[in-house]
């Protein structure tokens, strides 16, 4: 009977020695399967070791060769110094050993003198390796409870080091890499003037600005990649950079020195979470909001909060007086401006001022084009807005707003700005809805739309069309199969009337089953006579 020996351990300390841990297991084992010869049992040559490889899982090497080869029926038995050898886990092992039972294949622990042949053998490994479940999340929980008392105590507890900070290999803390601190702490200003992730992303990129490089211990080199929004986003609100640390929610003083003072910090943060705070705020941002907590009724002093009104399946944005909201129109009456109004007037206003170089830092501000700054999303408007603006005061009975704009620091007063909100012309608010296209319109569209990013190169076949429309290949199929339609057919669907009656997606797949084009306009005639008595046919 051929024995494997399979032997682990968790760590590779001392692996480098010319008799280790695993030499001592398998010289164990094969001194018990030389006493067992008189069953015919015999050592196979190959040497089944992992070193370095924790026992919580099978992602090892050796165990996936040993497994492989019992697959293959090239081993009677496996023999291990101790149960928890093969593995920690006991699902992993009950899988293990579901294997083992599928081809006969016998496990015996060398210390414990255990064999699976035998129910009561198969038992006690059960229990056994419950007993090292349990003492490896044991060993996890202490762990755990360890990082967090450190954590506590503000230290740091490893993991990928952050840009401004080096770990210092003898202690558990942080040192501060100075030249990486000042790219730091310019990344914080370049924020700072921006007011939004976009335009501050593009500088910074621009400035060649990047993240971290750094050494493993065993000499892997990561090199710092250019900077994305996220990547952004996570620096601009890490707590190490004013001396503190997190962990499970919770913030405690870190041992580390700040490389950024706390009053940038709190700028940058709160400025950050003005973008959105609640479900509510994203809704309103997702509306165009750009002027939310910025516009205030001249009238109360109250601040103008977004709404909106759906009528006939549109919607129309709108600011109100808060104080009219809450107290009825008689506390504050009439305060209410249209969002698209009010908001075009205030664009126009600043980019006409800062058309003007005075003053110079709102030129730098904003885009250097208009349609540089239609392109950002409301949430990056707002951010730039509220950085730039102090309030913008509303007065309904006379159509003007008031803007007043921040103060910067150590420079004069405030200046403000006055302007005119036109009224919407009627003209505009008149425009009729047009009446959605047909659907068999819209797929024939979208084949030939498909068929176009396959001609090009774009995407390889219908599965990755499936992939990028988010539907099955076979949809897919059914909607490029329009194409097998006669040239005439398809121009047809292309210009159908909104208002005609219905042509069914199932009645053509019928016609473009048909090999001859002929036919084909033959049945579509049908087809549409049929429509147009009232009863189409092949609906679904």
């Amino acid at each position: 009977m051929g024995c494997a020996i399979y032997t682990r351990k968790s760590t590779d300390e001392g692996l480098e020695q010319e008799f280790n841990s695993l030499d001592a297991q398998r010289e164990c084992a094969e001194a018990y399967i030389l006493s067992q010869r008189h069953e015919g049992w015999t050592v196979l040559p190959h040497r089944y070791d992992d070193g370095g490889f924790t026992g919580a899982n099978t992602d090892r090497p050796a165990l996936r060769q040993l497994l492989a080869d019992v697959e293959a029926g090239r081993i009677d038995c496996v023999v291990v110094y101790k149960v928890d050898r093969l593995s920690r886990s006991l699902l992993d092992f009950a899988r293990i050993m579901e294997v083992l039972d599928q081809r006969r294949v016998s496990f015996v622990s060398v210390t414990q003198q255990l064999n699976s042949s035998s129910p009561m053998g198969r038992l006690t490994l059960n229990v056994l390796l419950s007993f090292a479940q349990f003492e490896r999340e044991i060993i996890s929980e202490r762990t755990r409870d360890k990082q967090s008392a450190a954590r506590r105590k503000g230290k740091w507890i490893g993991g990928y080091p952050m840009l401004g900070y080096d770990a210092d290999p003898s202690q558990t803390r942080l040192v501060v890499n100075e030249a990486e601190a000042k790219r730091v702490r310019q990344i914080f200003r370049i924020y700072l003037r921006h007011g939004a992730l976009i335009p501050a992303l593009a500088e910074i990129n621009r400035r060649g600005l990047r993240m971290k490089s750094w050494t493993t211990e065993k000499g892997r080199a990561h090199i710092g990649q250019s900077f994305d929004r996220p990547a952004l986003v996570r620096l601009l609100t890490n707590v190490l950079y004013v001396g503190e640390v997190k962990h499970k929610g919770k913030v405690y003083t870190g041992e580390q020195p700040a490389i950024v003072d706390r009053k940038t910090w709190t700028k940058v943060n709160d400025l950050l979470g003005s973008r959105s705070r609640g479900p509510d705020t994203l809704e309103r941002n997702r509306q165009g909001a750009i002027l939310k907590s910025i516009l205030k009724c001249a009238v109360c002093g109250s601040r103008m909060v977004p709404g909106y009104a759906t009528n006939h399946g549109r919607r129309y944005r709108y600011y109100v007086c808060l104080t009219a909201q809450k107290r009825g129109a008689s506390a504050c009456p009439g305060q209410t401006v249209g969002a698209e109004r009010i908001e075009s007037a205030v664009v126009d206003g600043l980019f006409e001022l800062a058309g003007t170089g005075e003053p110079p830092w709102l030129r730098e501000a904003l885009p250097l084009h208009r349609q540089d700054w239609e392109g950002l999303n409301s949430a990056e408007q707002h951010s730039i807005l509220w950085m730039k603006i102090e309030c913008v005061s509303w007065t309904n009975r006379t159509g003007q707003a008031r803007i007043r704009l921040r103060a910067r620091a150590g420079g004069p007063k405030p200046e403000e700005l006055m302007i005119w909100v036109r009224k919407k012309a009627k003209s505009r608010q008149a425009q009729p809805v047009p009446a959605p296209l047909p659907r068999v319109t819209r797929l024939m569209a979208l084949a030939i739309r498909f068929e176009c990013l396959l001609r090009k190169g774009v995407v390889k076949d219908y599965s990755d069309l499936a992939r990028l429309g988010g539907v099955s290949r076979a949809r897919i199929t059914q909607i490029m199969n329009m194409r097998n339609l006669a040239p005439a057919i398809q121009e047809q669907l292309l210009f159908l009337p909104a208002e005609d009656r219905p042509v069914h997606e199932r009645a053509l797949r019928r016609i473009a089953g048909e090999s001859h084009w002929r036919r084909q306009l033959k049945m579509f005639g049908q087809l549409q006579i049929t429509a147009a008595d009232g009863n189409p046919r092949g609906g679904p």
